[in-house]
C-alpha cells in the first residue's frame, strides 16, 4: 500500500510548513496537466470548452495561453469524435488527454474506447498502443439530476485493456494523473466532482468544507507520481474493512468517526489494476467487510469486490459482506439525498455488520 514517487512527500497537517501548497482538486489536476505538458511536448489536452475557456470546472485553465492552441484546444460537441481523434493521436505517438465534460456524456465514445483504444495493443501484437487518458467528472451530490450525476466506472472495468482510476484527494489527483498520462495503455480518469472544492462527509445539512484544512490538500510543486494499482490505507482498525473510492472515502470516514468505530478504510484509488493484496490482507485481519460506492447496485464494481473477497477470504469472514450503493434507478433530482449512499444507510449497514 506504499506510494511510489520521485520525491519525498512533504510534511502535512499541523506539522506542515508555511511553504507547503494547499490545493483543491481542480487546482491539483490543473497542476498535473501543466507538469505533464511541460515535461513532454507530446502531451496534448482538448475537449469541449477545454481550450480557451479552461473547461467548465476550470481544470484546464491557463494551459492554452501557456502552451498554445495546438496543445490545448477546443473541440466540437462530439464525444465520439473527441475519443476517435485521441485514439489516432495516441497510435501516432502523442499522449492525448481528452476531457469529456461530464461522465454522463461518455457513452457516444464508448465503442471507440472499448473496441479500438482498449484492443489496439492486442490486435496489433504490440506494434501500436494508445497512451490516452480520458478525464471526466463523475458522480452526484450536486443536484445535477439524471444527466449530470452518473457513475459509469463498472462499464470500463468490465473491458480488458483499459485502466480505471479515481482519486479521492488533491494529492492523489495530481500524482495519479501524472502516472496515467505516462502510462502506455488507455486510462479512464474519473474525477469525483462533489469533492472538487472540498471533502464531503455526506451530511448535506452541515456547512460545506474546503480542502485547505485537509492534510491531503498539501500538493508538492513539480513532478511526482502515485503508483497505479496501490490502495491507500486511510484509517486503521480491527473492527471491519471498508472498501471504497472517490467521494465515498470521505463519507465512510465521517460516519465511522461519528459512530466511534475503528476500521481499515481502503481508498482503492485504481479499480483496474486493483490492489487485491491490500484488500485480502485487511479483510483477513478484521473478518468483516463493507463496500461503499455511489454507482447503481446491480453489476456495480462493488459486486466484483464482493466476489473477490468471498473467493479469497471466505474462511476469515465472521459476517456476510455488506454493500451500500446507489439504487437501480436513474439519479433523481428531487430525491438526491435518498439516492446518495449517505450516513443513514452506511450507519444501518454498520449496525448489521457489527451487531454481534
Amino acid at each position: 500500500m506504499s506510494e511510489t514517487e520521485t520525491k519525498p512527500k512533504p510534511k502535512q497537517g499541523r506539522d506542515a510548513t508555511g511553504d507547503d501548497r494547499r490545493l483543491n482538486m481542480i487546482e491539483a489536476i490543473n497542476d498535473a496537466l501543466d507538469v505533464a505538458m511541460g515535461r513532454d511536448e507530446n502531451v496534448v489536452v482538448f475537449g469541449e470548452d477545454a481550450g480557451y475557456f479552461g473547461g467548465v470546472f476550470r481544470c484546464t485553465a491557463g494551459l492554452q495561453e501557456k502552451y498554445g492552441k495546438t496543445r490545448a484546444f477546443d473541440t466540437p460537441i462530439s464525444e465520439c469524435g473527441i475519443i476517435a481523434a485521441a485514439i489516432g493521436m495516441g497510435a501516432y505517438g502523442l499522449r492525448p488527454v481528452p476531457e469529456i465534460q461530464f461522465a454522463d456524456y461518455i457513452y457516444p465514445g464508448y465503442d471507440q474506447i472499448i473496441s479500438e483504444a482498449a484492443r489496439l495493443r492486442y490486435r496489433s501484437a504490440g506494434e501500436y498502443s494508445v497512451p490516452m487518458t480520458v478525464r471526466s467528472p463523475f458522480g452526484g451530490g450536486i443536484f445535477g439530476g439524471q444527466t449530470h450525476s452518473q457513475s459509469p466506472e463498472s462499464l470500463f472495468t468490465h473491458a480488458s485493456g483499459i485502466k480505471t482510476v479515481i482519486p479521492a484527494t488533491p494529492y492523489d489527483a495530481k500524482g495519479l494523473l501524472i502516472s496515467c498520462i505516462e502510462d502506455n495503455d488507455p486510462v479512464i480518469f474519473f474525477e469525483p466532482k462533489r469533492i472538487y472544492n472540498g471533502p464531503f462527509d455526506g451530511f448535506f445539512d452541515r456547512p460545506v468544507k474546503n480542502w485547505k484544512s485537509h492534510p491531503d490538500s498539501v500538493v508538492p510543486e513539480g513532478y511526482y507520481r502515485v503508483e497505479l494499482g496501490k490502495a491507500r490505507l486511510v484509517t486503521e482498525g480491527e473492527q471491519l474493512t471498508v472498501l471504497t473510492y472517490g467521494t465515498m472515502v470521505h463519507v465512510a470516514k465521517a460516519v465511522l468517526e461519528e459512530k466511534g468505530i475503528e476500521a481499515d478504510i481502503l481508498d482503492l484509488r485504481t479499480l483496474v489494476p486493483l490492489d487485491i493484496e491490500a484488500i485480502e490482507e485487511s479483510v483477513k485481519k478484521t473478518g468483516r467487510c463493507m463496500i461503499v460506492h455511489e454507482a447503481t447496485r446491480t453489476s456495480g464494481f462493488g459486486a466484483e469486490l464482493s466476489a473477490l473477497v468471498q473467493e479469497r477470504c471466505f474462511y476469515h469472514l465472521e459476517a456476510p459482506i455488506e454493500r451500500v450503493t446507489g439504487f437501480d434507478t436513474p439519479y433523481p433530482h428531487s430525491l438526491e439525498w435518498a439516492y446518495f449512499p449517505g450516513p443513514v444507510r452506511i450507519g444501518a449497514a454498520l449496525d448489521t455488520l457489527l451487531k454481534d
